[in-house]
């Protein structure tokens, strides 16, 4: 019986660099191509692990092919790589010696490192709805802003926001039409689009995130996104709080809109004003109040409960 593997994959639009944590294995260059690729996942011992960084879309297929074939994947967050090169002295930086990093990485730390799985169809159009509208709105604020301060392009601008309008419009309506096509996901779409401050745009953003990676706590939820604050003391020292940021920062953003409209409600507001007279400032009282958004999000789509204002007021 052969031994598992520690592999590493670089992964570009063309090619894939596999190297492994054994020195005796050779680092390999393979077309990213769904033939040669799983020639050589099939030629790998059972139980093998192989880890690559999220590139957007080209990792998607390497890592699809390698899970059915029974293989353990990580997608690893490339922060989390560079700073892992930095800690191991690394001195330079190609394609061969970033796969083997990873080899190695994946060899270290398996063991406290989440195997990767592949979304559904409709987990994957609904994710990338959600990113898609979320740059959109943002060339949207951009083009807003650099256009609005001149009144001979007024007319134009309001014809290039019209247009940037009826995109996002039928964005929402594809995405509105995948969640009705399920009775169980529009059910759960319906419970999250009624928590107040959230409504349709945030309810698909916390949808594909719920549905795609049910997780067993509601910190659990708010630390994936990145909420989370992270702790910065040593000795008698106690530094400021900061948020990780590791998650979607879509979905961040989606987050804190709703915080920023739901500090203005009667269910949400008394949340907000308890966190500014405990001196916060307004954007760390935002950042609390869509931390319990967050929170609520989980609760109702994990438990299939309706939103009780009366559970926000007791907490």
């Amino acid at each position: 019986m052969q031994t598992p593997l520690d592999i590493g994959a670089d992964v570009s639009k063309d090619h894939v660099i596999v190297a492994c944590a054994k020195q005796s294995f050779p680092t390999r260059k393979l077309l990213n191509q769904r033939a040669e690729l799983s020639a050589w996942l099939k030629g790998l011992p059972a139980g093998s692990r192989i880890g690559m960084e999220a590139t957007g879309c080209y990792h998607e297929l390497l890592a699809s092919l390698a899970q059915r074939l029974g293989l353990v994947v990580y997608v690893l967050n490339p922060k989390d790589v560079y700073h892992y090169a930095k800690a191991t002295g690394q001195r330079g930086k190609t394609d061969r010696v970033d796969a083997a990093l990873i080899a190695r990485y994946v060899a270290k730390e398996h063991t406290e490192l989440h195997a990767w799985f592949p979304p559904s169809p409709v987990q994957r159009q609904l994710q990338s709805l959600t990113r898609r509208r979320g740059k959109l709105t943002g060339a949207r604020a951009t083009l807003r802003s650099t256009l609005g301060a001149l009144p001979a392009l007024r007319g134009e601008l309001r014809v290039m926001l019209e247009q940037f309008d009826a995109i996002i419009t039928k964005l929402d309506a594809q995405a509105r039409k995948l969640i009705q096509a399920c009775p169980e996901r529009g059910q759960a779409f319906e419970r999250l689009d009624a928590i107040p401050a959230v409504g349709p745009t945030v309810g698909v953003g916390l949808l594909a995130a719920l549905e795609r990676w049910p997780l067993p706590r509601a910190d659990a939820f708010v630390a994936f996104i990145g909420m989370d604050p992270r702790a910065n003391d040593s000795g008698t020292k106690t530094g400021r709080r900061r948020l990780s940021k590791r998650g979607d920062p879509e979905l961040r953003r989606l987050l804190y809109n709703a915080a920023m409209s739901g500090s203005r409600t009667r269910v949400w507001r008394p949340v907000y004003e308890r966190a500014r007279a405990n001196g916060l400032t307004r954007v760390e009282a935002l950042v609390v109040l869509a931390r319990q958004i967050a929170r609520t999000a989980w609760s109702i789509y994990t438990h299939k409960t309706d939103f009780d204002p009366a559970r926000v007021h007791a907490a």
